[in-house]
């Protein structure tokens, strides 16, 4: 998994193009084949996919809503607008805002799954110890 990160690193740099968090949770959490390597793990992904399409359609909302500037008019009167503009920054800001906080659970989660699985595992190993152990005492019949 780590290569698989290391090659996307690379890949995004040597091309530009910034790395988003979406995709780099989705790279450290989806197998080869295309499968979330646990269910939390997918749950987070959809999550965030949601997330990013409600901030896009902000984004398009925001850009449909707000006037282009007239270069002839260098000081536009209309007050009402500036305030739709900030309503719609605050919007924008708080939905990523909340995606970052989304994005932060879902790696809490994801490190609480992994280590919950390493505990499990580590239990079926001392487990299978103790019987060993058990009976290597046991007297031979």
């Amino acid at each position: 998994m780590r290569l698989r990160y290391y090659e996307f690193i690379n890949s995004e740099v040597s091309s530009g193009q910034k790395v988003g968090r979406l995709r780099l949770f989705e790279i450290t959490h989806m197998k080869k084949d295309g499968s979330s390597m646990t269910s939390e793990a997918g749950e987070i992904i959809e999550k965030l996919k949601e997330k990013k399409a409600e901030y896009e359609r902000l984004l398009r909302l925001i850009g449909l809503v707000l006037p282009r500037p007239n270069i002839l008019d260098p000081a536009p009167s209309n007050t009402c607008l500036s305030g739709v503009k900030l309503k719609l920054k605050f919007r924008a800001e708080a939905a990523d805002k909340e995606a970052t906080a989304v994005a932060r659970e879902a790696a809490a989660a994801a490190r609480e799954a992994e280590a919950s699985k390493k505990y499990d595992e580590l239990q079926l190993q001392l487990q299978q110890m103790m019987q060993m152990f058990q009976q290597s005492q046991k007297p031979p019949s």
